[in-house]
């Protein structure tokens, strides 16, 4: 048995573990048990919000929901008693007391955001925040994800620095193509996240796709954030300029990021944002300095992509806060009130 077959068991079987857990979690709640790791409610986050597309490699799922289940989840959020509140009015809310509360958050100013996530965000009267970032509204940044997506797709060889000179890849089969998608996403993480991403940029050229183009394609310029905001629940907080792990940053350079960021969604919106969130938001992306920082330049919280629900004040930091992501993987509503019990997270130690 190849390596790319065993990853593929491997991811198959970690998905089936992931859903009997949640699965499990429904379970408990259902009959009260572990009632308290629900905490005083949860903030959710989302990417694309769009009508599935059928694609035979799409490392890419996990962040994207249909709007049916957009629609479904907030309909199951309300039934089990939660009630929708701004992100900026989160501290108030949590001082306030009262049912659980629900907050909900998209990343990155995806145009589907606009086009399809806001009327289903309107049928429930549900406020949203949109974290956008500096770069991608001036089309000067990519999302190297998705470019490296499109590139794999199509492509059954792929020729990259891995940091030991030029490598070709085969990606005739779509085994292949995870592979190769995770040892360059590998090098993002873990070399300088620029030049790495403007190798793979310099690829994707080669091969006749234009990076800033996915940028145009899928993302809100400035035009369309301002149509996104004439809505009353809608709301934009900053995401960095370049959508860099801030923790890998120097601190001058993190300070920049964060800072310029505030500034370009205060010359759309007309006042200076509130909330940050940082960019991939996992433990290796953000720091405690971050957390000084982002405090320091006034912002009254930011969210992470940590995994857990708003339990007593002592367990999060409103400039660390948690976030339960709804996953393309996972798409049932039962998993909603799964993951918004705080029982996974309990049961993972998290």
């Amino acid at each position: 048995m190849g390596p790319n077959i065993k990853s593929t068991i491997a991811t198959i079987v970690r998905r089936a573990a992931i859903a009997g857990g949640l699965e499990v979690a429904g379970g408990l709640s259902r009959v009260g048990l572990m009632g308290g790791a629900r905490g005083k409610g949860a903030i959710f986050t989302l990417h694309h919000v769009r009508p599935r597309l059928a694609r035979a490699f799409d490392p890419n799922a996990h962040l994207e929901i249909t709007p049916e289940f957009l629609d479904a989840a907030l309909t199951t959020l309300k039934r089990d008693g939660y009630r929708f509140v701004p992100l900026e009015q989160l501290p108030d809310a949590l001082a306030a007391g009262g049912g659980p509360i629900a907050c909900l958050t998209l990343d990155d100013g995806y145009r589907n955001n606009l086009v399809h996530a806001l009327p289903v965000f309107e049928r429930h009267a549900a406020p949203f925040t949109v974290f956008v970032t500096g770069g991608f509204i001036d089309r000067t940044h990519t999302l190297w994800w998705e470019t490296l997506a499109d590139v794999l797709a199509t492509k059954e060889t792929l020729r990259f620095d891995f940091g030991h000179g030029v490598e070709t890849l085969p990606t005739h089969t779509t085994a292949d193509k995870q592979t190769a998608f995770n040892r360059v996403a590998a090098v993002v993480h873990s070399r300088d996240e620029a030049t790495a991403i403007a190798l793979l940029n310099a690829v994707a050229i080669e091969h006749g796709i234009d990076p800033l183009a996915i940028t145009e394609r899928l993302t809100l310029d400035q035009t369309g954030l301002r149509r996104l905001i004439e809505s009353p629940l809608a709301s934009l907080g900053a995401h960095t300029i370049s959508h860099r792990s801030i923790a890998r940053l120097s601190g001058d350079d993190a300070r920049r990021e964060i800072r310029q960021s505030a500034e370009r969604v205060e010359a759309i919106t007309g006042r200076q944002p509130l909330a940050f969130a940082y960019p991939y938001g996992d433990a290796p992306a953000v720091s405690a300095r971050d957390h000084r920082i982002v405090a320091d330049l006034g912002f009254s919280l930011a969210v992470t992509t940590q995994p857990g629900t708003l339990v007593e004040r002592a367990k999060f930091s409103l400039h660390a806060l948690p976030r339960i992501s709804l996953n393309g993987h996972f798409q049932r509503a039962r998993y909603v009130s799964a993951l918004a019990s705080g029982i996974p997270f309990r049961l993972a130690g998290a």
